[in-house]
């Protein structure tokens, strides 16, 4: 056989192994949702009646990465695929983890998990969905149900509730009434949960094209003022958010879904937001710079050059550009400066947007000046007018410099 191993064959030779060493072994979960609905699977988790011991013996390569839930990382030429022992959990405490694991049965396995769409399994040997929950139907009609008790799986994992949102919003589908009606009730046990997981679901949901109807439905549910301690978001507030992100392509990913979500707040605010959801100190930066001079746009006609061209340095810069069209679209405002914006982008030559300075740090302290205020005054006053289009050569530049420590008093000679 020649080619790469695809994931399905790998995932299908764990499956072979272990059925020839007499386990049952199925796919299970998302992989198998995503089959029927005709979407190639991220991933494909296997789920197995062998112990986690069983399964290290059975395969040369693994990782013993959840062993006390039952869960084995199998290497399977280039993929790593989670193998999991048939289980039932046992206490939920914290709203993430049960205190116990007991070995089980398919059927009770599928029973523990959180939505009928997620809880079915599929034999590829035999080419046979198995279903002991509803699955199907619920897929067939694009209904999002919670396995068993809605309140009781909330409970085991709060953060079934943003997952809730993100199958419905993500398939189409519309979510059981008792299970939306759940969420409403445990929408402030979102609190409990780490922020860390909270922003994972939120960037699942924000870099999707259904991020708008995300935030909806996130709303609709009472879940938004339980995103992170502080929030407000009244029904205004919604709609505008939802509207803006609704004007973001399809690939926009989470830093700009999250400038679209927060499109009217302060630097401060996105700030707040970004710690208390602990992202990244670049995600954090870039949010806030592109909620911030999305609205320098508007004017493009009355910036300096130097002020665009430092707009067009930013690494953000073309996001800046998809944030700003899609506020002004959003609330029916022209488009006179993005597309000045556009106009002017167009005939700047590339290596003028940031070119490298005329005059450097080493030029002022070559005349004998030293770092501090005056001298960064110095150096920005010069590159504004490089960027101005007003000195264009270094010789002009150190012509410049003289003049400017002359008026100061400090000419060359007294240096």
């Amino acid at each position: 056989m020649t080619g790469k191993m695809s994931l399905q064959d790998a995932a299908l030779a764990i499956v072979r192994q272990l059925r020839e060493h007499g386990h049952q072994a199925l796919w299970a979960g998302g992989c198998v949702r995503d089959m029927l609905l005709n979407r190639p699977p991220q991933d494909i988790d296997i789920a197995t009646d062998a112990t986690p011991e069983r399964i290290v013996s059975l395969f040369r390569k693994t990782r013993k990465v959840g062993m006390q839930f039952g869960v084995v990382l199998v290497r399977q030429g280039p993929y790593w695929i989670e193998v999991a022992t048939f289980r039932q959990d046992i206490n939920y405490t914290d709203g993430r983890r049960p205190e116990q694991v007991l070995f089980t049965t398919a059927e009770e396995d599928a029973k523990r998990r959180d939505f009928t769409i997620n809880g079915l399994f599929y034999d590829p040997l035999e080419d046979r969905v198995i279903d002991y929950v509803g699955g199907r139907e619920d897929l067939a009609a694009g209904v999002v149900r919670a396995i068993g008790n809605p309140a009781e799986r909330f409970a085991e994992d709060h953060l079934r509730m943003l997952r809730a949102v993100r199958f419905a919003a993500r398939f189409g589908f519309r979510l059981d009434p008792s299970t939306a009606e759940a969420i409403r009730e445990h929408a402030h046990q979102l609190t409990r949960i780490s922020p860390e997981r909270i922003r994972e679901e939120l960037e699942k949901m924000l870099s999707h094209p259904t991020r708008a109807r995300a935030v909806e439905q996130m709303a609709e549910l009472g879940l938004m003022p339980f995103l992170w301690a502080g929030a407000a978001w009244p029904a205004e507030r919604v709609r505008m958010a939802g509207a803006v992100l609704a004007q973001l392509p399809a690939d926009a990913d989470f830093v700009l879904g999250m400038a679209a979500l927060l499109h009217d707040a302060s630097p401060a605010e996105v700030e707040a937001v970004g710690r208390a959801l602990r992202c990244s100190n670049r995600e954090i930066d870039d949010m806030a710079w592109l909620v911030s001079r999305q609205g320098c746009l508007a004017r493009t006609q009355d910036l300096a050059l130097a002020d665009f061209k430092r707009l067009a340095a930013h690494p953000q810069f073309k996001k800046l550009m998809i944030l700003h069209k899609a506020v002004c679209t959003a609330y029916g405002r022209p488009l006179d400066g993005y597309e000045a914006a556009e106009r002017l982008i167009r005939r700047i030559p590339a290596d003028q947007i940031a070119p490298p300075p005329l005059v450097t740090g080493d030029d002022l302290i070559g005349l004998g000046l030293s770092p501090g205020p005056a001298f960064k005054t110095i150096l920005d006053t010069l590159y504004t007018a490089q960027l101005n289009n007003q000195l264009r050569s270094r010789d002009e530049a150190m012509n410049r410099l003289g003049e400017i420590l002359r008026q100061a008093g400090q000419g060359r000679e007294a240096l």
